[in-house]
């Protein structure tokens, strides 16, 4: 099997069992009493999206979906593993920086606290960043013909599931949102 594809599916594992902790809070929102939870198709359709990109990413490590490794398209695909790397851990820190306030759906907890440390002290999204990275570097990597036209389609998902918890934060943390919104980028840093 190719190198890279080993450190992706090792990858895989590894951060699937670092998320294990985090993927138990995020069930808790369906149990748990929470404020406001719009109801929305943006609550679905990106997570659907996310799985599948996920399926795909899986596949293509089998070298399902993907075109043949040519030695010229080496660099791109090392840089595409970097990317998938790098942002696969950025997300995971981003949602363990929200601790008990993670949640897999858009809503707001009764003890709802805006956080704003860690990677949320540079970007407000810093997940949906790193979902995008993460999919567009594994699909570079792998030199999957599935999984990269999945993640372009996918990111106007996250911006408008970004801009619809924007919205519910701003009406539930008025200004204390209002000064860190000043403070940080959208999705990307220093911007928005």
């Amino acid at each position: 099997m190719d190198p890279i594809n080993i450190i992706i599916g090792l990858n895989i594992i590894i951060t699937f069992g670092a998320n294990v902790g985090t993927a138990k809070k995020g069930f808790r929102s369906t149990i748990t009493a929470y404020k406001e939870k719009p109801k929305t198709w943006l609550q679905n359709i990106p997570v659907m999206f996310t799985v599948l990109t996920l399926v795909a990413l899986i596949a293509g490590v089998f070298r399902l979906g993907v075109i043949d490794y040519k030695p010229e398209y080496l660099t791109l695909r090392s840089v595409g593993l970097i990317f998938y790397l790098l942002f696969s851990w950025v997300q995971i820190w981003a949602f363990k920086t929200l601790g008990e306030n993670y949640s897999q759906e858009v809503l707001i907890y009764k003890n709802h606290e805006l956080i704003n440390k860690g990677p949320y002290s540079i970007l407000r999204h810093p997940q949906y960043l790193s979902q995008i990275f993460v999919d567009i570097g594994g699909g570079l990597a792998l030199m999957s013909y599935i999984l990269l036209p999945l993640a372009i389609v996918e990111i106007p998902f996250l911006i408008m599931r970004a801009i619809l918890e924007e919205k519910l934060l701003e009406k539930n943390f008025k200004e204390q949102f209002s000064a860190y919104k000043k403070k940080t980028g959208f999705i990307i840093p220093f911007i928005g």
